[in-house]
């Protein structure tokens, strides 16, 4: 018997996913649970759409990080940082900073969990830091800690 899940089940599959399984276990459990529907030619259109409309979504989006991405790698942020007469400075920077002044200077709204400095920020100069968007996009972006 051929199910389409409606959710994620373990050791079957994920939602929206086209399976075989026994007929007992479809008409029994999978089914009643809500956790499938049968696979009927009008439930299989369904399926196809929605997979359509999922893959126009995942282009959207993914030209979307790809312009975000172009627009972080134009130039490097800079970070005022106060600091003491040797050059170094006051604490240290963190995402958090960072996020601000991705969102002061270039205008998105980045979460400071994905933001991963790659080297301890101590002293004034140029440092990368790591930014993960999931699904495998991520970008490493300049940053200049200047003197305030």
């Amino acid at each position: 018997m051929q199910v389409i899940l409606i959710q994620d089940v373990n050791n079957l599959g994920g939602a929206n996913e086209l399976v075989t399984v026994k007929n007992g276990y479809g008409r029994n459990f999978l089914i009643p649970k809500k956790f499938a529907i049968e696979a009927s030619p009008s439930n299989l259109k369904q399926l196809e759409e929605k997979t359509k409309q999922q893959a126009k979504k995942e282009a959207k989006l993914l030209a979307e990080i790809n312009s975000v991405i172009a627009k972080l790698q134009d130039g490097a942020l800079k970070l005022g940082a106060k600091t003491g007469t040797s050059g170094k400075i006051f604490g240290s920077v963190t995402s958090v900073q960072i996020a601000r002044a991705i969102r002061e200077q270039k205008g998105y709204e980045i979460d400071r969990r994905r933001i991963q400095i790659i080297d301890d920020v101590k002293e004034l100069g140029t440092f990368k830091a790591k930014i993960d968007f999931g699904n495998g996009h991520e970008t490493e972006v300049e940053f200049e800690v200047v003197a305030e």
